[in-house]
Formats: structure tokens, sequence, C-alpha cells
């Protein structure tokens, strides 16, 4: 990839291209680029020339280390693209279209903490427990309800079981009574229809 499709590469990945800070972190990316000796000569890093002629990393970071090869860097090309060896790991400059790998950096996390006042922190807490212990009693005395009105079906009700067979007891009687004077009225109607013809 060119330089600046290394850039727009690094960036969308949440990076930018690498800063060199010091003689270790140097070592370190020479030791991982020799990795990769065999698949590109070279990887593009963030330092460049600015309009003004400054060399500048991408990241902002200060230019205090540098670790360029012999003769470099060239003159004051504008087109200024520094590559860092994968061979050597010194730093060559190189027009900026030129097909390279590329080191991207990410930056350090940045973790925010907030502070807020201790006594609201513990009053909410214990407000959160309240609501948790309440709405963990509802839940039981829902499942507790489940389970007696279950049991109360399966067993058939227990009361309402012999409720129903003294009900049907009455039904049985009344319906003795009732076929006791009803076999007399119907006794009472044939009188009377032999008596009509």
């Amino acid at each position: 990839m060119s330089w600046a499709q290394s850039v727009t590469q690094c960036i969308q990945s949440g990076g930018m291209l690498t800063s060199v800070a010091d003689l270790d972190e140097s070592n370190f990316l020479i030791e991982h680029a020799d990795l990769y000796a065999s698949k590109t000569s070279g990887f593009w890093i963030g330092i460049y020339r600015n309009v003004n002629g400054l060399l500048l990393w991408q990241d902002s970071s200060a230019l205090d280390f540098v670790n360029w090869a012999d003769g470099q860097p060239l003159g004051d090309e504008l087109a200024f693209c520094v590559e860092l060896s994968a061979a050597t790991g010194y730093w060559n400059v190189l027009p900026c279209s030129s097909q390279k790998g590329f080191i991207c950096k990410k930056p350090k996390s940045n973790t925010f903490y907030l502070f807020t006042d201790a006594k609201k922190d513990k009053a909410s807490g214990h407000l959160n427990m309240w609501i948790l212990l309440t709405l963990v009693l509802i839940i039981l005395l829902g499942v507790g309800s489940m389970i007696y009105f279950l049991f109360k079906i399966k067993s058939g009700g227990g009361i309402g079981r012999e409720v129903r067979r003294s009900s049907r007891q009455l039904e049985y009687s009344r319906a003795l009574t009732a076929g006791d004077t009803g076999s007399d009225a119907s006794n009472n109607k044939g009188k009377n229809e032999h008596s009509v013809v």
C-alpha cells in the first residue's frame, strides 16, 4: 500500500502509523519486522515532513529519537515518507506512492474515572437492594400461590368435592320423593283420561 492508503487503513482500525519513541521501541519493531522480511522490504511508519519542512510524527508525539540509515534523509523533498527497513531496521526516505507494508499503533486505552458523592451511592445501593428484595418476595408469593391452587385442582378441591357429593345426594333424594308424587299425578291423569273417553 502507499503511505496515504496505509494512513487511512490505520485510522479505520482505530490507530495511526506508528511513532518510535526510543531505542527499546525501535528494537521491538525491528524484531517483529524481521519476521515479515520475506513478504515486504519495509514498513511505513508515521513520520512525515509538513508543508513548512518540519519532520513530525503523525500522532503528534515528540521527534526525540531517529534511526536513519546512512545518507538519510535526503534533501528537502516535500514528498517525504519514511519506511522502516525489514532487513536492517533503519529508516529510509521513499516516494510516498511506493508499495510497502505498514505498522499501526493504537493509543493506550483512555480510562475515565467518575468520582461521585459516596453517601449518595450508598443510599442508592440500599434502595436497589430493597427493590430487589421486594421483587423476590413478590415472585415467591406468586409461585407459592400457583403451587397451592394447582394442588387444590389436582386433589379435587377437598371441601368442594364433599359439597358436590352432598349436593348429588340431595338431588337423588329429591328425585325419589318427586317420583312418588309424580306417580300419583300420572295415575290421576290416567284416570281422567279414561273417564273422558
